[in-house]
């Protein structure tokens, strides 16, 4: 057996979990009071998920972004989405080269660790589709050519509230692809006096220090996916899932993907906690936000997916 699988209660305590902690504490002094967001944010990371952070103009969706890029040590890009924008504009394109008399591929921004995809519900639904491929099977294929994007591979996308003027929805099959999403809301009183006393905005934005190497991050990932999950927890997550699929309020349930996710995103809160194995409240703690966008009730919308996500676990129990 590998050490990784022989790993004890007490490594999972103690290796790795202080990067952990001094990796969220790095990210909350450049967003200020958002401790479970920053937490939720890097359980999807290390689930190796995509995240959706929806919100309202100028609440720091793009700041928590950069933010995690730079404690992660990871390389990224950003795109600032524009309903004007090609998907060649995202994934690259096929360049006629003079010299050598033929095509030569240009890779576009999605080639690079960490993609900042900023208001991505403000392109259109062709541009918006050029990143499937690359969030599901993190590969590029441009004419007929597959082109692997590198590791790791996260897109991290922010995008306004459906009710704002030049937006367009995202598809469902895009939603599913995002293992979570999440919201940052206004910040609390304590918060906002530090902001204001010490100008965290615009560019005078608080620089992160790198606490962690690409490695180490992945090193972590992998121990996320060795953290145990018991029959009982798993026969409690299938009720939940469907529950999902039969209930009459319940216009579809969680796809096979997002089941995955949700497993993922539970063993990934379990580790955070320093555990090496899953229990019912890491299942209910992640639920809201690896199902609320995955969901839609009966009467065909999708803004009430949180209410659907408290039916389930008032539904279901435990045991």
């Amino acid at each position: 057996m590998s050490g990784i699988t022989q790993l004890s209660q007490e490594s999972f305590d103690s290796d790795g979990n202080k990067a952990l902690r001094t990796t969220m504490a790095a990210v909350g002094e450049a967003v200020l009071g958002k401790e479970d967001q920053i937490r939720m944010a890097l359980c999807c990371l290390l689930a190796r998920g995509h995240l959706l952070i929806e919100d309202l103009p100028g609440m720091g969706k793009t700041t928590l972004a950069h933010a995690l890029g730079d404690a992660l040590g990871l390389n990224y890009q950003r795109i600032q989405f524009t309903s004007d924008m090609l998907p060649a504009d995202v994934l690259g394109a096929s360049i006629f080269d003079r010299d050598s008399a033929s095509f030569r591929f240009v890779p576009g921004p999605v080639f690079t660790q960490l993609l900042l995809a900023d208001e991505v519900n403000r392109t259109t639904p062709k541009t918006q589709s050029a990143l499937l491929e690359a969030m599901e099977e993190r590969q590029v294929t441009i004419d007929g050519v597959s082109h692997p994007l590198p590791k790791p591979f996260f897109v991290i996308a922010t995008q306004n509230p459906g009710s704002q003027s030049g937006t367009y929805p995202l598809p469902e099959s895009q939603l599913d692809r995002f293992l979570m999403r999440i919201e940052l809301g206004y910040p609390g009183h304590d918060a906002e006096r530090l902001m204001l006393q010490s100008g965290l905005s615009g560019q005078h934005k608080k620089s992160v220090r790198q606490c962690m190497s690409v490695e180490q991050l992945i090193d972590l990932q992998d121990r996320v996916d060795h953290v145990k999950v018991s029959d009982p927890l798993l026969d409690y997550l299938q009720r939940l899932v469907d529950y999902s699929r039969t209930a009459a309020d319940f216009a579809y349930g969680l796809s096979p993907r997002g089941t995955l996710s949700l497993l993922q995103a539970a063993k990934s809160w379990a580790f955070i906690d320093g555990r090496n194995h899953v229990i019912p409240e890491d299942l209910q703690s992640v639920l809201p936000w690896v199902a609320s966008h995955r969901l839609a009730s009966t009467n065909g919308t999708l803004s009430n997916g949180q209410s659907l996500v408290a039916q389930m676990l008032d539904a279901v129990d435990v045991l």
